[in-house]
């Protein structure tokens, strides 16, 4: 079971012909580097989102790409490491980001229901 530990990736990436190479199926087929890129890249794109994007609900989608980003990160050095502890700590992240989503989406919706807008331009202070 250890040895099939990348499961779904590994389909899809010999789907992609990205593993036609049989030298590639080892345990280590895909190096650190290769998710810490993808971390970096989904990150990049999260803090572009929050900083070009107007829409509260956009921000919000982006927050979380960058949180799960971080968790991407998490786990890739975790793994790397033989260690569980950025795995333990991804499960804290992913629960601060359930309660975040939570109570931002009951926040949008609130404010909609009173602005009729979620543009975070026009609304400019939480008074009634």
């Amino acid at each position: 079971m250890q040895g099939d530990s990348y499961g779904i990736l590994n389909v899809i990436l010999e789907i992609l012909g990205i593993l036609s190479n049989p030298d590639w199926k080892g345990k280590n087929a895909m190096g650190l580097e290769y998710y810490l890129m993808l971390s970096a890249l989904l990150f990049t794109t999260g803090v572009v989102g929050v900083l070009v994007r107007r829409n509260a609900i956009i921000i919000f989608m982006c927050i979380e790409l960058m949180l799960n980003a971080a968790n991407l990160a998490f786990v890739a050095f975790s793994r790397s490491l033989g260690q569980t502890e950025g795995q333990v700590f991804v499960f804290f992240v992913m629960t601060v980001a359930a309660a975040e989503v939570a109570i931002g989406l009951a926040i949008i919706v609130s404010v909609f229901k009173h602005r009729q807008t979620i543009n975070v331009d026009e609304v400019n202070s939480l008074k009634g």
